[in-house]
């Protein structure tokens, strides 16, 4: 339905999405809801989990001047997101701290997945920068409030380190990545852009109880109406800081997400 909109009553798609923007914008008003504001140039000591992840990935016959064009959005959006802290009962929020990627702010042509199709827009990119805040947080007791997956899986493995299915989709503003910290500890986001790598980290004001570990179960291909499909579920541990065990185990996500690249029969199994 959303394609059918979009290709033949286009007017009807854009006041859809003006629509959804506005009704996010009367939901951030809510006042039980304090959102993550204050940012610190000093670290904090206790890293909690750190990640980098390739800035330049071969994606099929994608244009490698939007590649260079995102990491140059990456760099205006870490102007906002670099240092952030969550202290208890704040709310992260990606669009609230980013806001809308203009080019009066100096964001360019990036490529966007959108509806299962990649294109590009203003400020595209940024999925680069959620997916590396969404796995980060994966590690720590926040609480996700907000996640969108991507329904289709558009490009092979390229030096994946992470399992499939940990990323995530935004698009300003109602489709956001939000988390809540329930516990009595401060946490900071810190990231960078180097010369290969996507570079972050997840650090707290003091060494939390538990650590926590993500781990792939089940995942799979399999075909449906002669469509393949990729599927996974990705399960949160908590494991206990000072005896090892494993205290609790939380399932975060489950994929089924259609295939859009060729794929061999052998990574069909």
């Amino acid at each position: 339905m959303k394609k059918t909109l979009l290709k033949y009553f286009p007017f009807l798609y854009q006041w859809r999405v003006q629509q959804l923007i506005w009704n996010r914008h009367l939901s951030n008003l809510n006042p039980n809801i304090t959102y993550a504001r204050g940012r610190r140039p000093d670290e904090f000591s206790f890293v909690c989990k750190k990640h980098k992840s390739v800035l330049r990935r071969v994606l099929a016959n994608s244009d490698p001047i939007l590649q260079e064009n995102k990491i140059k959005n990456l760099n205006i959006a870490l102007e906002h997101i670099d240092g952030i802290v969550i202290h208890p009962g704040e709310t992260f929020s990606f669009w609230k701290l980013i806001g809308k990627t203009t080019k009066a702010k100096g964001y360019i042509e990036g490529l966007m997945l959108s509806h299962g199709e990649v294109r590009t827009g203003t400020g595209g990119g940024l999925c680069q920068l959620a997916n590396m805040l969404f796995w980060l947080a994966l590690h720590t007791p926040l609480e996700i409030k907000e996640r969108h997956h991507h329904s289709f899986d558009l490009f092979p493995d390229d030096r994946r380190v992470i399992p499939f299915g940990t990323g995530t989709s935004v698009f300003y503003n109602y489709v956001d990545l939000r988390f809540y910290n329930p516990t009595h500890l401060t946490f900071q986001y810190k990231i960078r852009v180097s010369e290969e790598f996507l570079e972050g980290a997840l650090l707290c004001n003091a060494e939390p109880e538990f650590v926590y570990k993500v781990e792939e179960r089940n995942h799979r291909f399999y075909q449906n109406e002669n469509r393949w499909y990729r599927g996974n579920e990705i399960w949160r541990l908590e494991i206990s800081r000072k005896d090892h065990k494993l205290m609790n185990e939380q399932l975060i996500i489950r994929n089924n997400s259609e295939v859009k690249y060729m794929k061999s029969t052998n990574e069909h199994t």
